[in-house]
C-alpha cells in the first residue's frame, strides 16, 4: 500500500510537470459548415506545394474526400489521397502512408476522418522530418525536429485529436498499442465542420460522443486537473448532456452536431494536459484483446470506474453534478447523482451495459495489462488493485 502511495504521488508530479511544459498555442480552429473551406483557404495561404490527404476508404467512398481535394484546388494546393487507414491503425499503415507522402513530394499532412486518421496522420508528419522509426519515436518527447505542417479535419465528435499532443498506433504482429507524446504533434490548424458529421449512423454518434464524455469526466477528476482545465471539461460535460441524445435521434441536426464538435474539442484541451484514467486503461485493452471501438468500450467502463472512484472523488462529481443541473444537498448526493445521469445517458444513446466479447478466462491478463498501464501515467483519484480491476470487469461480462 504504501508503495502504491509513493508511486501515485511520483506520477501525480510528473503529469502537472508535463502539464506545464505543454505549448499555450491552440491550433488556429475554424468552427461551422463552411470551416472546411475556410481551413483550405488558409493553408492556400502559405508556401505549401502538395498535401497528403490521410483518411479512410469509407469517406473516400462517401466522396468527402474528393470535396476537400477540390478545396484545395481551388486554393492553389495539389493533393494526393492516402485512403489506407483503418480502425487501430497499425505501423505498417504509417509507413505505407509515409512511403506515398515521400513518393508524391508532398511537404504538409492533412489528417481528415476520425481517431485513426489523426493518430496515423500525426506520426506519418513526424517521420517525415525525423529519420527515425516509430519505435524510436514511442514514448514521451521524443519527437526532436518538428514535424510536417499538419492539419485536422475530424468527422467524429470524439477523439478530439485536433487538439491533442498524441497518437496511439498498433503494432500489427503483437497488436499492443504505441503511445506517442509530444507538443510537437500538435496540428498547426483545425476545422470544425458539423456539416460532415450529419451522414454518422447514430451508433457511431452515441459511441464518439460517450468517448468525449470519457475525456472530460476523466480530466475533471484528475489529480493534474487546475482551474483551466476544468473550465474546458466541464463546458464539454454540459455541451455533451444537452445534445448528445438529440444529435443521436436526429442525425441531421446541425446545431447539434456542432455543439458535439465543440464538446469534442474543449475536452481535448482538458485531457491532453491532465491525462485521462482506469476507464482509458481498461478501453485500451479492451481494444487490443478484442477490436472494441474506443468509445463503446470508454463507454461500457465509465459508470464502473466511477463507482470504483466515488469517495475519492466526492467534491469533483459534485461539481459535475452542479453543472448539468442535478438537485442535491450534500456532495455524496451528488456525486451519487452524476453517476446515475452518465448510465441514463447510456441508455438514451442504447449504449449496451456489458462488453459482449469480454471472457471470464481473460479477466486476469485484461485486469494486469489495464493496471500497469494506468499506475505508470495516469494521475488517477484512486489506485485500483488487480483484485479490484478483476472484479469491476466481472461486472461488464455478458
Amino acid at each position: 500500500m504504501a508503495f502504491r502511495e509513493s508511486l501515485h504521488g511520483f506520477v501525480t508530479a510528473i503529469s502537472r510537470r508535463f502539464s506545464k511544459l505543454l505549448p499555450d498555442r491552440i491550433p488556429v480552429t475554424f468552427v461551422g459548415p463552411d470551416a472546411t473551406r475556410e481551413l483550405c483557404e488558409s493553408i492556400g495561404q502559405t508556401r505549401l506545394r502538395k498535401v497528403l490527404i490521410v483518411t479512410d476508404a469509407t469517406l473516400v467512398d462517401l466522396g468527402l474526400v474528393g470535396r476537400i481535394s477540390e478545396s484545395l484546388k481551388d486554393a492553389g494546393v495539389a493533393s494526393s489521397i492516402y485512403a489506407g487507414v483503418l480502425p487501430d491503425p497499425t505501423t505498417e499503415q504509417v509507413e505505407a502512408g509515409l512511403a506515398q507522402y515521400k513518393r508524391e513530394n508532398c511537404d504538409a499532412v492533412l489528417a481528415f476522418g476520425g481517431g485513426s486518421p489523426m493518430d496515423a496522420g500525426k506520426m506519418i508528419a513526424a517521420m517525415a522530418t525525423n529519420p527515425k522509426s516509430l519505435d524510436q519515436l514511442e514514448g514521451i518527447m521524443k519527437v526532436k525536429i518538428p514535424p510536417a505542417p499538419l492539419y485536422a479535419i475530424p468527422t467524429t465528435a470524439g477523439t478530439g485529436s485536433e487538439v491533442t499532443v498524441a497518437a496511439v498506433v498498433s503494432d500489427a504482429t503483437t497488436h499492443t498499442k504505441k503511445f506517442f507524446i509530444d507538443p510537437k504533434l500538435l496540428p498547426r490548424m483545425a476545422a470544425l465542420d458539423p456539416s460532415l458529421m450529419t451522414g454518422l449512423p447514430p451508433h457511431i454518434t452515441a459511441a464518439t460522443g460517450m468517448d468525449a464524455l470519457t475525456h472530460a469526466v476523466e480530466s475533471y477528476v484528475s489529480q493534474a486537473s487546475n482551474p483551466q482545465t476544468e473550465e474546458w471539461a466541464g463546458t464539454a460535460i454540459r455541451l455533451i448532456f444537452d445534445n448528445l441524445p438529440a444529435v443521436y435521434s436526429d442525425g441531421s441536426n446541425l446545431s447539434g452536431r456542432k455543439a458535439m464538435a465543440l464538446a469534442s474539442y474543449y475536452a481535448g484541451l482538458a485531457f491532453t494536459r491532465t491525462s485521462v484514467g482506469y476507464v482509458h486503461a481498461i478501453a485500451h485493452t479492451f481494444g487490443a484483446y478484442y477490436g472494441t471501438p474506443h468509445g463503446l468500450a470508454n463507454a461500457i467502463a465509465l459508470p464502473h470506474v466511477l463507482e470504483f472512484s466515488k469517495e475519492a472523488a466526492e467534491s469533483q462529481l459534485a461539481r459535475m453534478a452542479d453543472l448539468i443541473g442535478l438537485p442535491g444537498t450534500t456532495d455524496r448526493e451528488k456525486a451519487q447523482q452524476f453517476i446515475d445521469a452518465v448510465r441514463d445517458l447510456k441508455a438514451k444513446v442504447e449504449i449496451p451495459e456489458t462488453l459482449a466479447p469480454l471472457k471470464p478466462e481473460d479477466i486476469e491478463g485484461i485486469a494486469k495489462q489495464a493496471v500497469d498501464e494506468a499506475h505508470l501515467n495516469y494521475p488517477v483519484p484512486r489506485y485500483m488493485s488487480q483484485a479490484q480491476c478483476e472484479e469491476l470487469l466481472q461486472k461488464v461480462v455478458a
